[in-house]
């Protein structure tokens, strides 16, 4: 009961947001960061039971229909990512409240913003796989009303959609897989599929649900080609990059695979396709970032890189990779986070986020020049950071790697390379560079915007002084819920002269040495946007166009306005699809014995044929309305001769007050001005008589079925029993059906309500231009 409630518990908070806003009077972040702060020490009191092997789970039925519950279970993995959830939102939800300090909207952003914190929450906290997958939707919806909350601003608009289109796809194959996964598996919890281990990989579906599982992931963390839409979500205000974009949301697909390596990892395919798409976007991240010149979009491509490297390590599926990747988890969730509240402090008090109009800012803003340099000593793997055990521990399981270890080793030295340009970049220049011309004078930024910062750094550097603490306490337990063989994870600050140190160094001088020539490379960035143009953002933008052009046809074939195409679109639809069915089908043959006919049948429906004739014939508009209500009453004769004279007297009631208002609707009407043409009418009339012959064939192929009549008899029997009528009709309609019938009044209602309003505004006189009076 205590992890659903700490699921729940921030949707109910975030109802109360606005209201919380509005009460405490710029002093909200403060008050709504207890709930986050309060389920970072609830779930650290874990730390203890989940490092001795143990976890925690709960199950409520929801849908056992369909196998769906709300479970949630609680191990080393889990609580790593719920750790960070609540400890870094707490931080983000102090730091928004000074960032956005002022705005009209800022109840609605925290609203936003505490349903992405619970959404995320539910997700890493999950059991069940479909329960997942709707806190996975929820992820995307609330970031897609984050990423939008300037939405004055089309960049804004469009990169909001962007990302809900590539996620909300990717989610949707996400759904078919865990669907597929959980009848492969036999149960769509989690738990239960771990504990099979890998024996789904020799069912035949294998690959259509590592594919879709696949997709899921990519598209949510980014990979290539997916990647193109998280630098686009730079638009979202800081605190949503900071708190989304590098610790969280992202991170989502990169937990998604931890969580079912145990059961789809190994294979070849895995490695092929894991590795390959990670050591893409790690490279291709890393790269692009090089000639970025705003703050964000750096930092979103080095982020898109580190998930490249976090996906490539999951590949390599070994002991050591699994250790690394979760180490980097912790290491790229702190010195990322950190930067990315750096970078709106500096936008913040300077007014601008371009990286070639700042610097000289570490005397106005020193103790935020002091967390970017951690952060970015932590980025570029500096002793004593944590991001240097991180780097090295990553060389190491590269060069172990199963498959291609010299590929994937050169890849990650590259990686690195450049994005220890982009630390500088980012950590170092923009305060210690020579002073340049901002558009306001700095100054030190607030205090809520400063303890993120300074709160994460110093956690990366505390891990990084005394990382056995860690080790114990949760990361161990982490890479037990992946890889349950570990026994033991050690990490060191100093591993002594190796190859692996001797590949950090040599990464650093060569970082260092593209740092001091980073201008040219930023001139070189020409080229690649250039190649750009033609990438997968373009992709995008081609699918994104063709569409709408796709959309625009068919408006244009099948909403153009014209009445009489609308009713012949349908009838021929329906006739042609209908009557293939029944010669297709075979269907029965219909014999009809004329002989059983009486007379006066044949002259009504000789009656009723004329007057349909007469209607749609004569140029007089009573004529035709006389001619219609011969049909009414033709029918209501049929209703009478057969045996139901209820419904005979409402025919007769319904054809009298319509024939009264088509004379008076009709009456005030122009004249017809002429016929259509002689083929027109031959259409027309082909149309009707194809649309008349199914109808009566399907009526005669019904009457000539022999059934027992079930609801007859169950009508006849209950009427009285159940809703005391008698009358078998009026009973269906009101009682029976009654929600049908209240529907159809409802329908009516509303349009006689839409023809009063429109009666009223042709009847008010439009008022003349008012004449000065003398």
């Amino acid at each position: 009961m205590q992890l659903l409630i700490a699921v729940f518990s921030g949707f109910l908070l975030a109802l109360l947001a606005p209201m919380v806003v509005r009460l405490t009077r710029g002093k909200a972040g403060w008050v709504l960061a207890l709930l986050p702060a309060g389920l970072t020490v609830y779930f650290a009191r874990y730390l203890e039971l989940v490092a001795a092997g143990e976890t925690v789970a709960v199950s409520y039925p929801w849908v056992p229909s369909l196998r769906v519950s709300l479970s949630f279970y609680l191990d080393g993995l889990s609580l790593l990512m719920a750790l960070l959830i609540c400890g870094i939102g707490t931080l983000v939800v102090i730091y928004a409240g000074s960032y956005l300090k002022g705005h009209s909207h800022l109840g609605r952003f925290y609203l936003y913003l505490l349903m992405f914190m619970a959404s995320m929450l539910g997700l890493v906290l999950a059991d069940n796989g479909l329960t997942m997958f709707i806190f996975w939707e929820l992820t995307s919806l609330t970031s897609f009303l984050l990423i939008g909350f300037e939405h004055e601003r089309e960049a804004a608009r469009a990169a909001a959609l962007q990302a809900l289109l590539v996620t909300g796809a990717g989610g949707l194959a996400l759904l078919a897989g865990l669907v597929l996964l959980g009848q492969v598996g036999g149960s769509p919890e989690f738990s239960t599929l771990l504990k099979g281990g890998r024996a789904i990989q020799s069912h035949p579906l294998y690959l259509p649900i590592l594919l879709l599982v696949l997709a899921g992931a990519f598209t949510k963390s980014a990979q290539f080609p997916f990647h193109f839409w998280l630098p686009g979500a730079m638009e979202a205000p800081t605190p949503v990059s900071a708190y989304l974009h590098s610790a969280t949301m992202v991170k989502a697909g990169v937990y998604l695979l931890a969580r079912l390596s145990p059961v789809l990892g190994g294979s070849e395919a895995w490695h092929y396709l894991v590795t390959g798409a990670g050591t893409t976007t790690m490279l291709l991240g890393a790269l692009v970032a090089l000639w970025q010149r705003d703050l964000k979009r750096l930092l979103a491509y080095s982020t898109v890189s580190a998930l490249g490297a976090l996906i490539l390590l999951l590949g390599l599926d070994t002991v050591l990779s699994v250790k690394a990747a979760t180490l980097f988890l912790l290491a790229h969730a702190l010195y990322k986070g950190a930067l990315f509240l750096v970078a709106g402090a500096v936008d913040h008090e300077t007014g601008t986020r371009d990286v070639t109009r700042l610097g000289g800012l570490a005397q106005a803003m020193p103790i935020t020049a002091v967390a970017a340099g951690l952060a970015a000593f932590s980025m570029a793997g500096l002793p004593p950071m944590l991001g240097f055990i991180n780097k090295e521990l990553l060389y190491e399981a590269n060069i172990q790697a199963p498959r291609a270890a010299p590929l994937v080793t050169v890849a990650g030295i590259l990686a690195n390379v450049f994005l220890v340009v982009v630390a500088g970049t980012v950590g170092l220049a923009p305060f210690f560079r020579r002073y340049a011309d901002l558009p306001k004078k700095p100054h030190e930024a607030p205090p809520a915007m400063l303890l993120g910062p300074v709160v994460l750094a110093g956690i990366s550097l505390f891990c990084g002084l005394y990382p056995d603490l860690v080790v114990n306490s949760l990361l161990l337990a982490a890479v037990r819920a992946v890889r349950p063989e570990v026994i033991l994870l050690r990490l060191k600050l100093w591993h002594g002269l190796n190859p692996v140190f001797a590949l950090s160094v040599a990464t650093l001088v060569a970082g260092a040495g593209l740092y001091a020539v980073r201008d040219t490379l930023r001139y070189a960035g020409a080229l690649g946007d250039a190649v750009g143009r033609y990438g997968p953002q373009q992709w995008y933008n081609w699918l994104i166009a063709g569409l709408n052009g796709l959309a625009r046809a068919q408006t244009r074939l099948l909403q153009h306005g014209y009445l009489r195409l609308y009713l012949m679109t349908i009838v021929l639809v329906t006739v042609g699809s209908v009557g293939s069915a029944l010669v297709l089908g075979g269907g029965e043959v219909v014999l009809i014995r004329f002989v059983d006919v009486r007379f006066y049948e044949w002259a009504i429906a000789a009656l009723i044929l004329l007057g349909a004739l007469a209607a749609v014939t004569t140029s007089s508009r009573l004529a035709a309305a006389a001619a219609l209500s011969v049909v009414g009453y033709g029918v209501a004769l049929i209703y009478m001769l057969f045996g139901a004279p209820d419904l005979a007297m409402t025919q007769f009631a319904v054809e009298t007050l319509t024939v009264i208002l088509f004379v008076l609707v009709v009456y005030r009407l122009p004249r017809f001005a002429a016929l259509s043409s002689r083929r027109t009418r031959l259409r027309d009339a082909l149309l009707a008589l194809l649309a008349g012959g199914l109808m009566t064939v399907l009526v005669l192929m019904v009457t000539a079925l022999s059934r027992e009549p079930h609801l007859a008899r169950f009508f006849a029997q209950n009427s009285w029993l159940l809703a005391k009528g008698r009358n078998v009709v009026n009973v269906i309609l009101v009682d029976f059906r009654g929600l049908d019938t209240l529907g159809e009044i409802t329908v009516l209602g509303v349009a006689a309500i839409g023809v009063y309003a429109l009666l009223r505004l042709i009847l008010t006189p439009t008022p003349g231009p008012k004449r000065d009076e003398d």
